[in-house]
């Protein structure tokens, strides 16, 4: 369905404090996830769908972001599924995660989230069940069997690629039984190093990475040759194929650290299409991760909002 979606596009045509950016303002809808009233999220870290186009929405219940992490984990339901109509299916996760931070469905609907305070990558049903937790819980490392506050985990059939992170700033490859395979991009390696690897799809060959602090999208081969480097204006927080070669990047602060959501589709030949102000009417939005549906909706994970966002890339915008 995702590869409908350029089809669209295609049809469009379409240092010190730096000005906003000017972007076409987006139609953004607040009200998608239809929550009970006694449910209040916290902090909203992650989103993506599965193969029966449920979207799974990863928020803190509560806790926000403060250092030094806790070590407790979070007691209520920190995965929310939904119905693409909104409607809300299920809730797990209660006990399991201290600070989740990255969420990805695999193609068996199994469910992978990273925790930057467990120091792991836990992989569960698409139930709930915890099956299994790769890294040593609670202790940081930058070798092959440690990570340093994991944040994206991307799989192809046979291959898992790891964002590590916050402390190594590594792409790390495993299979998928968990083996430590190679790694990449680590801080200090000059040109190509990566400053927080904050989100990380695949397409293909092609494996994409929101390289954040460095303000650029890296797309790699699966062995770590870089195929392109794009300079972005703000630091961009998420990135996602479109399919044929288009992908979408979400920049969640401009270059004067300004929260905000700007979304930016990517032609095939590495130029920009067109730029989105998915920013939260008469609110502060964070854009934190994003999600594809079926059907073209963009599900934006907005951090700071404590909120899910709904746009659409196609749709015809005045300036």
């Amino acid at each position: 369905m995702r590869r409908l979606i350029f089809v669209a596009l295609a049809a469009l045509g379409g240092c010190g404090d730096l000005p906003p950016e000017e972007a076409a303002r987006a139609e953004v809808r607040t009200d998608w996830a239809q929550l009970p009233e006694d449910l209040a999220w916290g902090e909203v870290s992650a989103v993506d769908t599965d193969s029966h186009g449920h979207v799974f929405v990863l928020q803190r219940a509560g806790r926000k972001w403060v250092e030094p992490f806790p070590r407790e984990p979070i007691a209520e339901p920190v995965v929310q599924m939904f119905a693409p109509n909104g409607v809300l299916l299920a809730s797990w996760g209660a006990g399991q995660t201290v600070m989740p931070h990255g969420l990805s469905i695999d193609e068996n609907d199994a469910v992978w989230i990273t925790d930057v305070q467990r120091e792991q990558v836990l992989r569960f049903s698409h139930d709930g069940e915890l099956q299994g937790a790769w890294g040593e819980r609670g202790v940081g490392g930058d070798d092959a069997g440690h990570f340093g506050r994991p944040a994206d985990i991307a799989l192809d059939p046979d291959t898992a690629f790891i964002g590590d992170g916050y402390v190594n700033s590594r792409l790390v490859v495993f299979d998928r039984e968990g083996r430590f395979l190679r790694q990449w991009g680590r801080t200090g390696s000059g040109a190509n190093g990566l400053s927080i690897p904050h989100s990380v799809a695949i397409e293909g060959d092609t494996i994409y990475v929101a390289d954040r602090e460095n303000r650029r999208i890296r797309l790699y081969g699966k062995d770590g040759t870089i195929v392109a480097t794009l300079d972005t204006p703000g630091h961009p927080y998420a990135v996602k194929p479109l399919g044929a070669g288009w992908f979408v990047s979400l920049e969640g602060r401009d270059a004067s650290d300004r929260s905000g959501a700007i979304l930016r589709v990517w032609r095939p030949d590495l130029t920009v299409e067109r730029v989105l102000d998915a920013s939260a009417p008469q609110d502060t939005t964070k854009g934190h991760d994003l999600a594809i549906g079926a059907d073209g909706t963009i599900f934006i994970a907005d951090v700071e909002g404590g909120r899910l966002l709904t746009t659409t890339l196609a749709q015809d915008t005045a300036d």
